[in-house]
């Protein structure tokens, strides 16, 4: 059950129209399907599609989600530079969508995985352990069984899944290296992004140290110890270091990047049936490598 408070600046709009433009539903049909079944309470109370809403009010309510039966396998070029029989590591390109929502009924990295053997989790995310947003490229983990599943999770839960990024931003941390420990939730405000400013807050932890400096921006490596929605982006954001070519959180279009510069370079852990190390890393693609080189020439 997703629960959200409406924004100030929503004050006026119809309940589907408002529904409509939130990422977990994403389309006017949708909505009001939703509507019209009573799955969507306004303040505790069902209200038909057209109710107009004032602003504050908090919703809650159930997106669909395809069932497993519903899913299935598509051929892709995916990149994998680790698998057992156990589970596999996926380079995941920016752009595309990890598990099936409304307005991503096929063509989302499940439907590559389904192909792959992926198994365990929901139904409608097989094999997924973590997720990286739409934009952000680089390492997931994914599991190819249901047990292989439950120990992956726990794995996560213990902090002993070692997640590191590659972030450009703009400006410049006041120390080298340091830890963001911030509680993050949807924004109270602003119903498509997360915040500290939060109903709802999640302990979130990360941690960064600088690459590389730039006149304008700093090359940082992060490492996430939780894993919470946007999470890198919102702790950035959060101590004035806006993650480069980011139109949610950061400067978007920076650098004639036209996505947010983040990606996952490092997946490590102890594999949980064999014991052994796995440590897998993720060069930077091409475009991100493009921003960075038109800084360099610039210095």
């Amino acid at each position: 059950m997703t629960r959200l408070r409406v924004p100030a600046e929503s004050a006026g709009a119809r309940l589907d129209r408002f529904l409509a433009e939130l990422p977990e539903i994403g389309s006017r049909a949708v909505a009001e399907r939703l509507v019209r079944g009573g799955n969507v309470r306004v303040d505790g109370r069902a209200r038909p599609k057209s109710h107009r809403l004032e602003g504050g009010e908090e919703l809650q309510f159930e997106a669909p989600a395809p069932r497993l039966s519903e899913l299935e396998p598509e051929q892709m070029d995916l990149h994998v530079p680790y698998e057992d029989e156990h589970l596999l590591v996926v380079d995941k390109p920016a752009g595309l969508v990890v598990h099936p929502s409304a307005g991503h009924r096929s063509g989302t990295l499940v439907h590559g995985l389904l192909a792959l053997d992926a198994e365990g989790g929901d139904e409608d995310r097989p094999g997924i352990v973590h997720r990286l947003d739409r934009d952000t490229s680089g390492l997931l983990v994914v599991a190819r069984s249901p047990e292989a599943h439950r120990r992956l999770q726990e794995l996560v839960r213990a902090r002993a899944l070692t997640r590191e990024y590659v972030a450009l931003v703009a400006g410049r941390p006041r120390s080298r290296r340091g830890t963001i420990d911030a509680a993050i939730g949807r924004d109270r405000h602003d119903a498509l992004r997360h915040s500290l400013d939060t109903d709802a807050p999640r302990d979130a932890v990360t941690h960064f140290e600088v690459e590389q400096e730039f006149r304008e921006y700093t090359l940082l490596r992060v490492i996430l110890e939780t894993g919470r929605t946007h999470q890198i982006r919102v702790h950035l954001g959060a101590i004035d270091l806006p993650v480069a070519g980011d139109p949610t959180y950061g400067r978007a279009g920076a650098l004639g990047l036209e996505r947010q510069f983040l990606h996952a370079a490092r997946l490590a852990f102890e594999h949980p049936f064999t014991g052994e190390q796995v440590d897998v890393t993720s060069p930077l693609p091409d475009d991100l490598e493009a921003a960075l080189a038109t800084l360099r020439t610039s210095q």
